[in-house]
């Protein structure tokens, strides 16, 4: 039996792929320690995980002026990477804390690589880390970072280049609490960047090779597992929502999971009336009291059983959505609003799976609803996302990655 920490830091995307990871190593007889908002304490508890509580609430985070000011800062590498410094810096210290004591004890670290928590932890307990990649963090001449398309012009140089671009902001932003925790609190030498990425680093990237394939140049420590999904099969319908669903057509899904708009309500007005102009009934992420006989509104609905019962779905493109969509093989809109979000939506256009995504700031009523009525109407695209859906279904991302894991316990 192994005792491991998983870091989780994030909204509720991040945390079901690690619960997911986690409790099918907790059902073979690890002890897996989660490190997540205490928001999610209910989730950690039902899979059998140990909860160890960051007092950063995302959801908090976002509804602020700077979580705002974030969301509107679209796909700039830079105001991405300050927002989350602007806002994280204050409490640097006290998260750092929590973050070393949660892994007091453990046999292996996982998690993400923003401020690679487990490079510094692991290498001052002496145990074994792995990173945990939600979106291609790996550098590659294949295609650019997310964050940085742009870069595609310069062809592989450039693509490779993104990566040590967005990993240099990152650091420059990240070092001035990271490197005096180093010295003061794990008794370790403060670095340069290229201190942090270690030829060797084992990485589980839980995303679908169905969806990205996997770049030539990718060493080997990067291990493809697919995607991580955190399933509910004993969940039963609410009376109201199975009721919906049988009194007439497959209904459209529109959903911006913790994205949290300034004006929710405009948002809610201009979902309903592309609803109404495209001639489709929909579901919609919403207070269930503003229900209708075409749209129906619910709080919180597990996307493994929803999506599948969906003609198309609308969402914000967040890593964790984009992937229950695709799993489900339904067609997808994605209207991003920052970081890599907009990144999947043109991933679900190459495939076929989906029209080019819409920037939530552009979304309008006749854009939206030019775009619900093509995943109605074009089956070549329906067709397309039935065969990503099959894909996907046909892996065992958990499986994968617990085989990993395994090797690094050796």
């Amino acid at each position: 039996m192994s005792r491991i920490v998983i870091f989780a830091a994030g909204s509720r995307g991040d945390i079901q792929p690690c619960v997911a990871l986690g409790r099918a190593l907790r059902a073979r007889g690890d002890e897996v320690r989660l490190v997540a908002s205490a928001r999610y304490a209910p989730m950690a508890v039902a899979a059998g995980l140990e909860l160890a509580p960051l007092t950063a609430d995302p959801t908090e985070i976002l509804e602020s002026d700077a979580g705002q000011e974030l969301l509107a800062g679209g796909r700039n590498p830079v105001k991405f990477l300050g927002g989350f410094r602007r806002i994280l810096g204050p409490m640097a210290e006290r998260l750092l804390g929590e973050c070393l004591d949660a892994c007091k004890g453990a046999d292996l670290i996982l998690g993400p690589t923003l401020g690679f928590l487990p490079e510094h932890i692991g290498a001052h307990l002496d145990v074994p880390r792995a990173l945990i990649h939600f979106q291609p963090s790996q550098p590659t001449g294949a295609f650019p970072h997310p964050f940085v398309p742009q870069a595609r012009a310069l062809g592989r140089w450039g693509n490779r280049a993104s990566f040590g671009a967005v990993d240099q902001i990152a650091w420059q932003l990240s070092r001035p609490f990271i490197n005096p925790w180093r010295d003061e609190r794990l008794g370790l030498p403060r670095l340069p960047l290229r201190g942090l990425r270690r030829d060797g680093t084992a990485v589980l990237a839980c995303f679908s090779e169905a969806v990205v394939p996997r770049p030539a140049d990718w060493p080997a420590s990067v291990h493809m597992t697919g995607y991580w999904f955190l399933d509910e099969p004993e969940w039963e319908p609410p009376e109201e929502i199975a009721a919906f669903l049988e009194a007439g057509p497959a209904p459209v899904y529109v959903g911006f999971g913790s994205m949290v708009p300034k004006d929710a309500d405009m948002t809610g007005r201009v979902v309903r009336a592309a609803l109404r102009l495209a001639g489709l009934r929909g579901v919609v992420q919403g207070d269930p009291d503003a229900s209708d006989d075409q749209v129906l509104a619910v709080r919180d609905v597990p996307h493994s059983w929803l999506f599948p019962r969906m003609s198309a779905v609308v969402h914000h493109g967040g890593a964790g959505t984009t992937a229950a969509g695709l799993r489900a093989g339904v067609p997808t809109v994605v209207c991003p609003f920052f970081g890599d979000q907009p990144y999947w939506g043109e991933r679900v256009a190459a495939l076929g799976a989906g029209p080019a995504p819409l920037p939530f700031r552009a979304m309008t009523v006749p854009r939206l609803a030019r775009r619900l009525r093509r995943v109605a109407e074009d089956q070549e695209m329906a067709d397309r996302a039935y065969e990503v859906g099959r894909r996907i279904r046909a892996e065992d991302g958990v499986g994968r990655a617990r085989d990993v894991i395994d090797g690094l316990l050796r």
